[in-house]
């Protein structure tokens, strides 16, 4: 049995990943600091190896035993990373450095190293320049996040030889039910807003573009560079989408998947600027190199989501740790109080 060692496999997309892990026989460990808590690991807690720890200082024994890497951890979205930009560079790029050389010292071959096809974004209002863009485009991302992700495949590239199989796969905009669930995502964040709001958003018109992929889709994807042989994926950078379409299609699409579940909801339409991103992807070169395709359709995402949604009661839509930079402020301002009162309840020692 090949044991897999997931960097934030306590996250949204950890989470789901782990439970597919085991379901095909890998043994799990876990590397995670434990943000958002261990809810992710409600259903596999008893079945994986946890270890509670940052990425940027991993000790050479979590890599004991283990066959393979999957490295999902770090800060991941565009608010959390301009919030805090070092904390951003330090997880998504110097981390991810540092881990794959540990890997190599420790004879861990294979390495695979969640990216984002952010990396792509070309902002809208480039007419001349939306074109569909696969894994030979040029690439010149902007963003603290975006920036990090591709500084960080830029580094494992260098890094493969015929010892180390580093793969690189870009994920579209993610979503789909998970233990350690988000309403930051915009499809999640379509569903949340109707069932509390009775209405979604459509921000610039919904003019954008983005390609978007189901969490278990992506969870699929990951093992599928797990599975290939390494001649067939060293150093290869793998887009991963299910489609590729504008926010006001995805709106009506969200609309009436939820309509099925017996939710209404309005559309409501506003056309300011809010930095917007807009990109489309290519994902023929997973499909062509390793027979990879997606099956997990928006609406049936939706359905699925709403269903679990009830039968979780993962209804408390205001809740900050559903939101990553809400959380992560929330945090920040706890452990400034903390650092002044010290324990909330524990009495201070007295000074002997």
């Amino acid at each position: 049995m090949r044991k897999i060692l997931l960097v934030g496999g306590a996250g949204y997309v950890g989470a789901v990943l782990a439970e597919e892990l085991l379901e095909r026989g890998y043994a799990v460990k876990i590397l995670d600091r434990l943000y958002y808590g261990d809810i992710g690991l409600r259903d596999v807690r008893d079945r994986v190896e946890l270890t509670v720890g940052d990425m940027r200082v991993v000790q050479p024994e979590v890599l004991e035993d283990v066959d393979a890497v999957v490295n999902i951890g770090g800060l991941s979205n565009d608010p959390t990373a301009e919030y805090n930009p070092r904390a951003n560079y330090e997880m998504n790029t110097l981390a991810t450095q540092k881990l794959a050389q540990m890997c190599k010292q420790r004879g861990v071959r294979r390495y695979v190293f969640a990216s984002s096809c952010s990396i792509y974004d070309r902002g809208v209002g480039n007419d001349d320049r939306d074109v569909i863009q696969d894994e030979e485009s040029v690439v010149e991302p902007k963003a603290a996040y975006s920036g990090s992700k591709r500084e960080a495949e830029k580094i494992l590239l260098q890094m493969a030889d015929a010892d180390f199989c580093p793969v690189i796969l870009r994920k579209g905009t993610i979503y789909g039910f998970s233990p350690r669930m988000r309403y930051d995502l915009v499809v999640n964040t379509f569903v949340k807003d109707a069932l509390s709001r009775g209405y979604v958003n459509l921000h610039y018109g919904g003019e954008m573009w983005r390609p978007l992929v189901d969490v278990r889709d992506a969870a699929r994807a990951y093992i599928a560079c797990l599975h290939a042989d390494e001649d067939a994926v060293r150093g290869q950078i793998l887009n991963v989408a299910y489609h590729n379409m504008r926010i006001s299609e995805l709106a009506l699409r969200v609309r009436e998947a939820l309509r099925q579940e017996g939710v209404q909801c309005d559309i409501r339409v506003d056309y300011g600027y809010k930095g917007v991103r807009s990109y489309r992807v290519s994902t023929h070169k997973i499909d062509r190199m390793l027979l990879f395709r997606t099956k997990i359709s928006v609406e049936d995402s939706v359905q699925d989501m709403v269903e679990k949604i009830r039968r979780y009661h993962y209804d408390d839509f205001d809740n900050p740790r559903y939101y990553n930079i809400r959380w992560m402020r929330l945090l920040e301002e706890a452990n400034k109080v903390i650092s002044i009162t010290g324990s909330v309840f524990d009495a201070p020692q007295e000074e002997q």
